[in-house]
């Protein structure tokens, strides 16, 4: 794919350059190769989730500790589950409703084509996940308030014009980085726990997700806090495996706030 396309090299390549400065060039290229064949594969595998079966899917996306979740349930409480585009994030709306009694709502962006977003939203929720607009996510807040819930959200994108100043800035990968604030804002007013979703792939095709409390009672934390703790939690992620990360994203775009 490299050859074929390169996608974003300029972009790509930047960012693996001020993220890593101690790496040499050829160490960098390496890894921009193996970012690309990452890449690829979530590409080809996005495919597959129009035809995967549940058992296949359960199999090849693995959850190794779906008992973290049991207390809280078992409660009646709701979760907010955080992720990052890390790895293969698509399949996790589809195996999370399957390996857990949870009620799954994911926020997704939904494409400008309606025919196209009608298709990728039944594909998405067809194992027992509400896909949810990130337009609605108050309301879905508010919708699911009963019912116990986990509410999806990868909160590693950089946040728009109109979103910049609520954005929490932190130090991250080098850099000055702007992060969105809705994590923080519903974990404070709902004092919902916060749950890191750990993405990793153990051979081509085959991930294990592990899941670690973040926050245990967002009310007891200062503002800010709770995403300060996501972004140290998604830096060593990365650190350990960065070409599974989506360099691919203009991450850095927005000038820090003095």
């Amino acid at each position: 794919m490299l050859h074929v396309v390169k996608y974003r090299k300029d972009v790509i390549e930047d960012n693996l350059k001020k993220a890593f400065p101690d790496k040499t060039e050829q160490e960098r290229k390496v890894l921009l190769k193996k970012f690309y064949r990452n890449l690829t594969d979530n590409l080809v595998e996005s495919l597959k989730t129009f035809t995967m079966r549940k058992a296949e899917i359960v199999r090849r996306h693995k959850i190794r500790n779906p008992e973290l979740l049991e207390p809280y349930l078992k409660a009646g409480k709701s979760l907010i589950g955080v992720t990052a585009h890390y790895s293969n994030w698509e399949w996790g709306s589809l195996s999370g409703s399957l390996q857990s009694a949870y009620h799954f709502a994911a926020f997704y962006k939904p494409m400008r084509n309606k025919r196209i977003d009608k298709i990728i939203r039944n594909s998405r929720s067809r194992c027992g996940t509400q896909l949810v607009s990130i337009y609605d996510t108050s309301k879905a807040f508010e919708q699911y308030q009963g019912t116990p819930t986990v509410f999806l959200m990868a909160a590693d994108q950089s946040p728009s014009g109109r979103q910049l100043p609520k954005a929490y800035w932190f130090d991250f990968l080098g850099r000055r980085t702007a992060f969105l604030h809705g994590v923080e804002k519903h974990a404070h007013h709902n004092n919902y726990p916060v749950v890191y979703i750990d993405i990793q792939r153990v051979k081509r095709g085959f991930y294990e997700v592990e899941l670690s409390v973040l926050v245990e009672n967002p009310a007891a934390l200062k503002d800010g806090e709770i995403t300060e703790r996501y972004v140290r939690k998604l830096e060593s992620v990365i650190q350990k495996a960065p070409e599974n990360w989506l360099w691919s994203h203009k991450r850095w775009k927005h000038t820090p706030q003095q």
